[in-house]
């Protein structure tokens, strides 16, 4: 069925989309969309039936009702298979449509609908987590959209209302409305005072409802948003009957009055000051005859609101007192900080008889407490808390939250690369791009959070109150921030950091175990690329650990010659003959037993000792293969390289130095370079593969086709031989993805005249179809596994004495 000039159409779509033949049921196009959405190329999707990428059982049914034409138009949802086993949920959409008179295939739409699902999820956790909250709390929560309709309240509120429980069953909003209107003592004012609420979309508001049983309730109003914008409003109902009966046995104390060191007055109900005591004269300056007729509330104010004495009234009828800091005026006019207590004394029957102000001058003790914390508790660069007082915050919160069995979270930021900036652009440059991350951190914190800067380009974040969800919504947010451009004069550049957290309790208990595990896991993103995030988990000191007792074990093993070279025969597959073998390392510890190479070579590239063992590794086979050499046996002996012995200074001259001391002529030997070596540093690279060339060694890319090497490169390289990684070679020859990149890869070697050798070949299929494609050399179990010396010897005699391979 020729469909191909439908391609640039399907490919011009934003949705996935397949064109299936209705006869057999299996794809003849699909766009770079369906493709991707699978991790696939488009090609891969042809020809494969659909069946095959159902991931439910159900799709049998599906096809076959498509295919019986029940309907033109189908729509579902199902599971899809990804070429890497995993499955997407997708909504499915297939449809009939004519090419051609002759020509009819189902068109098949496709929507990848994993994101949509996780969201949903997501909500539905919310909100779980938040009905949890609301009847958790002890205050009566009533939630209302904006027209004032009921969204929800929780069971306190019931109570303290004293809902029915036929109302609460039937949920209707008039009827909720009309029962806690009739059951307020004043109906009418509580009518008026929610049309006003109501009015007022963005209003807070305040004040007290009494009900006809008895019960006094304090109400908060407070608008609900979203995106700014209004969405409702939640109500929360406290019941302070008992509190106000307390606060009504309050009385005057006229000796504590006159003798007191605090400045205390007494006004009217009005807020007239009626009386003073000495203090309060030194405090302010004034006589008393000044300062008896005066309004408290003027008189008592704050810097950065103008009603600031209304606003206590309001929260003096509210709660009878109040506690802050607050400005007091002078008789010259000037406002003095001071710590004010104000208290109002109501009689039996709430009505207001006095009010009652404490003040206290706190000039002094603010400048200096000011000072003291910006010489002890700040960074002097960024103005962010400084270890000190960060350490202070964890420890009140490790205390707090063990009291009250809460969570809290530590997040451990290092900018990436930031040595870059200071040695490139200077420390003052670096000083300022330091000053613009801690003002990004400041932005994206909660009031109750702390950023720290704890040295150079280390930050620390304490989250507090909030669980492993919490904390990473907070780093999301921090690592976007954090990448936008920083613009410093006429430079712009980009700044991006890693992150680890550590979660209280179940990462640690203590202050030092807390941040040392997000330090951890902090570098457990640095392995992984950086501009991430990571959780600690406990593994991570145990791998640090076995990592450092593994690194102790292999230096030991290297000076007490415990390492052993094994050497697996390199087969030329047309005639069966062996022409070279690859030094493979091996390990045999009295401790440890046999160390698999997989588990012991990572670490010793991660320490840097793979220098060391590569050297004896290419000292040992050049030996070998010299000894091979003076018995006429004629082999190329294969080592691999490291990135980081390929990149030593000396390592070009101990090549030449070992194949000297052996007496071996260089082609024997051959050095397997793997393409992340290759691509480092182009001309660098290139100049060192020349003069290793030049001394007349072989070069191959070991491991080609997992790396990113350029054909422009390539074909400048002094190779002579590329490798089929054993990844591509396992599904060969029934995966058609294999069989594709082997033959790809064989061809290139073929069209750069270079020869091709195939790892990890275990079966005569393998091998047989390697052989079709062109391939000219195998290794693996299907001959034989890593041999000693004289084993290899004898097998060699074996095999080329006319035995087959």
């Amino acid at each position: 069925m020729n469909v191909e000039r439908w391609q640039s159409l399907l490919d011009g779509m934003i949705e996935a989309v397949w064109l299936v033949d209705p006869l057999t049921l299996r794809i003849v196009a699909a766009n770079r969309v369906a493709a991707s959405m699978l991790g696939m190329e488009s090609g891969e999707l042809v020809g494969r039936p659909v069946i095959e990428l159902a991931a439910s059982p159900e799709d049998q049914f599906f096809w076959e009702d498509v295919a019986a034409g029940l309907t033109d138009n189908i729509y579902s949802d199902t599971l899809l298979l990804l070429k890497d086993g995993r499955t997407i949920p997708v909504e499915r959409r297939v449809s009939q449509v004519r090419l051609s008179a002759e020509i009819m295939v189902y068109l098949v739409a496709i929507s990848n609908k994993a994101e949509q699902r996780r969201v949903e999820q997501e909500l539905e956790n919310l909100l779980a987590e938040l009905r949890a909250t609301l009847e958790s709390t002890a205050d009566g929560i009533l939630v209302t959209d904006t027209d004032g309709n009921v969204r929800g309240y929780n069971q306190r509120f019931a109570e303290l209302w004293d809902i029915p429980q036929e109302l609460m069953t039937r949920r209707d909003d008039a009827a909720t409305h009309l029962w806690m209107t009739r059951n307020v003592l004043n109906s009418a004012e509580y009518a008026s005072r929610i049309r006003a609420i109501a009015n007022s979309v963005l209003t807070e508001s305040r004040d007290v409802v009494t009900l006809r049983n008895g019960r006094i309730l304090e109400r908060v109003s407070m608008p609900q948003l979203a995106r700014g914008r209004p969405t409702g409003r939640v109500y929360s109902f406290r019941d302070i009957t008992q509190q106000l009966a307390n606060e009504s046995r309050l009385q005057l104390a006229a000796e504590v009055f006159e003798s007191s060191l605090d400045a205390i007055c007494v006004a009217d109900p009005q807020g007239v000051i009626a009386a003073a005591n000495p203090s309060f004269e030194r405090l302010t300056g004034l006589a008393l005859a000044q300062i008896k007729g005066q309004a408290l509330f003027e008189m008592i104010r704050s810097t950065h609101h103008s009603v600031f004495g209304q606003d206590l009234l309001k929260a003096l009828e509210h709660a009878n007192s109040w506690e802050g800091e607050a400005c007091y005026r002078r008789q010259n006019g000037d406002e003095v900080p001071a710590l004010v207590s104000l208290v109002r004394v109501v009689s039996q029957e709430q009505n207001t008889m006095h009010y009652i102000a404490f003040l206290k001058d706190i000039t002094e003790k603010l400048a200096a407490t000011q000072r003291i914390e910006e010489l002890a508790y700040s960074d002097a660069l960024t103005g962010l808390p400084n270890r000190v007082l960060l350490h202070e915050r964890i420890d009140f919160s490790l205390g707090l939250c063990t009291r009250e069995h809460k969570n809290f979270a530590i997040a451990f930021i290092d900018l990436d690369r930031f040595k870059q900036i200071n040695d490139s652009l200077g420390h003052a440059f670096g000083d300022q791009v330091l000053v613009a991350v801690a003002k990004r951190l400041r932005s994206c914190l909660r009031q109750s959070d702390t950023a720290a800067r704890t040295g150079g380009d280390e930050f620390v974040l304490l989250l507090h109150d909030t669980d492993a969800l919490g904390a990473e919504a907070m780093v999301h947010r921090v690592l976007q921030r954090l990448c936008e451009p920083i613009v410093l004069g006429d430079l712009s550049l980009t700044v991006t950091g890693s992150i680890g957290i550590a979660l209280f309790p179940v990462d640690g208990v203590t202050r030092d175990e807390l941040i040392k595990n997000a330090d951890t896991a902090m570098y457990q993103v640095k392995e992984r690329g950086r501009f991430n995030f990571r959780f600690y988990q406990r593994q991570m000191n145990v791998d640090s650990l076995s990592h450092i007792k593994l690194d102790s074990a292999m230096r030991a093993a290297l000076a007490q010659g415990n390492f052993r070279l094994r050497y697996q025969p390199q087969i030329d597959i047309g005639s069966g003959r062996i022409i070279g073998v690859e030094a493979l390392l091996r390990w045999s510890s009295k401790e440890l037993g046999d160390v698999s190479p997989a588990h012991f070579i990572p670490v010793a590239e991660e320490t840097g000792f793979i220098v060391a063992l590569g050297q004896w590794v290419l000292t040992e086979a050049v030996a070998q293969a010299a000894r091979w050499q003076a018995k006429g046996i004629d082999l190329v002996v294969a080592i691999n390289v490291s990135a980081l012995q390929f990149q030593s200074p000396t390592f070009i001259d101990s090549v030449a130095a070992a194949l000297r001391q052996a007496g071996l002529e260089p082609y024997r030997l051959e050095l397997e370079l793997t393409e992340s070596i290759l691509i480092h540093d182009i001309n660098e690279t290139l100049a060192r593969l020349q003069a290793l060339a030049s001394l007349g060694v072989s070069l191959s890319i070991d491991d080609f086709g997992t790396g990113y090497s350029s054909l422009t490169y390539l074909k400048r390289f002094p190779v002579q031989k590329l490798k089929i990684d054993r990844s591509f070679v396992n599904g060969l020859p029934d995966d058609e993805s294999d069989l594709a990149i082997a033959r790809a890869i064989v061809n290139l070697g073929l069209a750069l005249h270079l020869r091709v050798i195939a790892e990890g070949v275990e079966t005569e299929r393998q091998k047989a179809c390697l052989q079709e494609l062109g391939c000219h050399e195998y290794q693996g179990y299907l001959y034989a596994a890593a041999l000693d010396p004289h084993v290899l010897e004898a097998r060699l005699a074996e095999a080329n004495s006319g035995s087959p391979g």
